[in-house]
């Protein structure tokens, strides 16, 4: 009997122990973690939100997006961590299944401030560090640099040893530098390692670290700190000034298309327009029109609308201006202070209408998907829709240049800028020149509409804020030469970016202005003069 009694022991005990052992196997850094969320501590809550991101499990990533989200709920009295579905169902968060039996009475939302957001943020850098998409591997290694957070370092170093893509690659470097030089108990080798991975990627937020460094650090690493924040200060204000350089093309392209037909009209008709703002204005809302018909009939053509405005803005455009040129201006040919009274008025005139038709506010124009977003070139930003705006001005420019000089029309408007008399002389109809540049000016300032609408507000005041400095570019360039319009408008653009860091936007036009007015004083027919009727007049 005393053998069976020592069996029947000696058998539970080893269940207990087996029992015992299967419950330390399925504890671990996770299991351990969820603990701390049930303190309602902040500083717990950051460690194991640390503790669950480099712990390898599964259930990791929908729990830190449910803390991210505030669906992830604790109960101090039960010890228990439950996610929040979006339907309001909840889901055990150690075993990931539903969870079953009524919720604990004392059920709440785990808190989250500020620095808990930025523990957050560096835990889904850490999670998807080794994801499939390099482009998302990537990103996270960014949100890590940014973060610098100590308890990815792990992460980090392990995803650094399987890493085969050499971007990703360089900046999971970048990110372990910043978080050994973050760090308190890091050598002074190691820092100095890490300062030349922050020197080479150069950029602000690499300035910023180095900045930060304490400064009783060893003399080697504080000078191998100090000539790194020199060599980032400097290719900060190289990369600032390419930068400048593209917005000033940018902003040289956008005046460049809005004064482009000013320079026709202004320079073969001698004619001031001041309604020429507003056919931009009408090619901007040909624009919003053609985008909201695509809406609410055909939105899988949404990303043609631009396509589609072009042409027709072109021709609403040219049809109007040459309604005008027909109707009001051939009467006041030779007499320009009628005529700009005359085209001030219509320019009224056509801003009410438009108020009437669409109303005074602000109208929506989308960018399409191609023309959405922005990317880095080297140490600059470059938006799409500005790229795809210059572009778009180089061929409208070369396209008109190739009509001037190849087409009929080109020649007789050329003969009838350089002598209008013997144009006529030779039979050319110099009325009906004059109709067909005018609409040719206007279909363009329509042109300039549809690029303007993606980038700036689509209102009846549109082209108010673009005539005076179409007018400033063409007389600065050359009335009616258009190698000079081009040369004016980019020259003004890249001044007047340059200026604005230290004048502001307002002073920085007014310098522009005041400099045109003393410029012309001196060239009173522009950087490039043509001979033409307004100059023989």
């Amino acid at each position: 009997m005393g053998k069976f009694h020592d069996r029947i022991l000696a058998f539970a005990v080893a269940i207990g122990l087996i029992v015992a052992a299967a419950g330390f196997a399925h504890a671990g850094p996770y299991e351990d973690a969820l603990e701390k969320f049930t303190t309602d501590e902040f500083s717990d809550t950051a460690e194991a939100v640390t503790a669950v991101a480099t712990s390898g499990n599964p259930l990791a990533a929908p729990l830190i997006a449910a803390l991210q989200d505030g669906r992830l709920q604790f109960s101090a009295k039960d010890k228990k961590v439950l996610i929040k579905t979006a339907d309001d169902k909840l889901i055990d968060a150690e075993t990931g299944k539903p969870f079953a039996g009524t919720p604990p009475d004392d059920l709440d939302t785990v808190r989250v401030n500020n620095r808990l957001r930025g523990v957050i943020d560096a835990a889904n850098g850490a999670l998807t560090l080794m994801a499939p998409d390099p482009n998302q591997r990537y990103e996270s290694a960014q949100q890590v640099f940014k973060s610098r957070d100590a308890a990815v370092l792990p992460a980090v170093e392990k995803a650094l040893e399987s890493e085969k893509v050499a971007r990703v690659k360089k900046v999971l470097n970048e990110a372990r530098a910043a978080i050994l030089l973050a760090a308190d108990d890091t050598s002074a080798a190691d820092r100095i390692a890490a300062i030349e991975f922050i020197r080479a990627r150069g950029d602000q937020d690499s300035l910023a670290l180095l900045q930060s460094l304490p400064a009783d650090l060893p003399a080697d690493v504080r000078a191998a700190a100090n000539g790194a924040i020199k060599t980032v200060e400097r290719n900060l204000a190289l990369w600032n000034t390419v930068q400048n350089l593209w917005y000033g093309l940018s902003l040289g392209s956008v005046l460049l298309l809005a004064a482009i037909g000013l320079a026709i009209t202004f320079g073969v008709m001698g004619v001031i327009n001041m309604a020429h703002g507003e056919m931009v204005m009408l090619g901007a809302y040909v624009t919003y029109v053609v985008q909201d018909v695509i809406r609410t009939s055909y939105p899988g053509l949404f990303d043609y609308s631009l396509a589609i405005a072009l042409p027709l803005a072109f021709i609403f455009s040219a049809a109007v201006g040459i309604a005008i040129e027909r109707s009001v201006i051939r009467f006041l040919y030779g007499r320009p202070l009628e005529t700009l009274l005359a085209t001030w008025g219509i320019s009224l005139v056509l801003q009410q209408a438009v108020r009437v038709a669409f109303g005074p506010t602000n109208k929506e124009v989308g960018n399409p998907s191609w023309m959405s977003g922005a990317f880095d070139l080297g140490g600059i930003l470059i938006t799409y829709n500005r790229m795809w705006i210059i572009l778009f001005t180089a061929i409208v420019f070369a396209a008109l240049l190739a009509m001037l000089r190849f087409t009929r029309l080109g020649l007789e408007m050329r003969a009838v800028t350089q002598n209008r008399q013997m144009a006529a002389a030779v039979g050319i109809r110099t009325a009906r020149i004059d109709a067909l540049t005018f609409g040719l000016g206007s279909g363009i300032a329509g042109l300039a509409g549809v690029a303007l609408s993606q980038i700036d507000n689509v209102s009846p005041n549109l082209g108010q804020g673009y005539i005076i400095d179409s007018f400033m570019v063409v007389v600065f360039g050359g009335v009616g030469n258009l190698w000079g319009t081009l040369v004016g408008a980019l020259t003004l653009g890249i001044a007047n970016k340059f200026l604005e860091p230290f004048a502001g936007a307002v002073l920085a036009k007014i310098a522009i202005l005041v400099f045109i007015i003393l410029f012309i004083q001196k060239r009173p027919r522009g950087m490039f003069a043509l001979k033409g009727r307004a100059i023989e007049a």
